[in-house]
């Protein structure tokens, strides 16, 4: 079954994507995995040290990404995405709350993350932790990531699931967004489930 999932959610370096089988209602351009039994618990600390969990952000809808601030196209692309899907909300766009989960604890210090999420604007959060709670969260939500050696001890890579988990406002995952699929796409799927009354 672990196998299976591992499938699903396929694997990617940041210049490869990483994509899941099979589909949702027509009504969602995401993978809709309502219900799923994983994704459901992230408690990591943010780049002030404060304890953050998913129920810190009840009452919005959360886009959660696993990345690296170092990563050259698949994450500031996928953030970036997610910056111009809530401009495309308008007034809304303050009740999406971003959520970036370092895959690199040993680069991504809490300055470099609050630095990087912040050249996003405002709505994005960046979590981090040690190398043991972040392989938890990333079990926790099937994440997929592995060091690519470069040429120096300090230059390597993370090759890593490219897309995101997206969060109702009762805090139930929802969705799963494939890298790449476009501002456009992303802000119908946020303003559908925006439209939903919270639990």
């Amino acid at each position: 079954m672990a196998a299976a999932a591992a499938a699903l959610l396929a694997a990617a370096g940041c210049d490869r994507l990483a994509g899941v089988a099979g589909g949702g209602p027509a009504a969602f351009k995401g993978v809709d995995i309502t219900g799923a039994d994983y994704a459901k618990e992230l408690t990591l600390r943010d780049a002030d040290g404060k304890p953050r969990s998913l129920a810190d952000f009840k009452g919005k809808v959360v886009v959660v990404f696993f990345g690296y601030t170092q990563c050259p196209d698949v994450c500031p692309t996928t953030l970036a995405e997610l910056a111009a899907a809530r401009k495309l909300l308008g007034a809304d766009g303050a009740r999406v709350q971003g959520v970036f989960v370092t895959l690199d604890p040993e680069r991504d210090t809490p300055a470099v993350l609050k630095a990087y999420v912040g050249s996003f604007g405002d709505g994005f959060v960046g979590l981090w932790g040690s190398a043991d709670e972040i392989k938890a969260a990333a079990r926790q939500f099937k994440v997929f990531y592995a060091k690519v050696p470069g040429k120096t001890d300090t230059s390597y890579t993370l090759d890593h699931t490219a897309g995101s988990y997206v969060f109702d406002a009762s805090g139930r995952v929802r969705l799963f967004t494939r890298y790449g699929a476009g501002a456009e796409a992303l802000a119908a799927d946020l303003k559908r489930l925006l439209a939903e009354p919270a639990a």
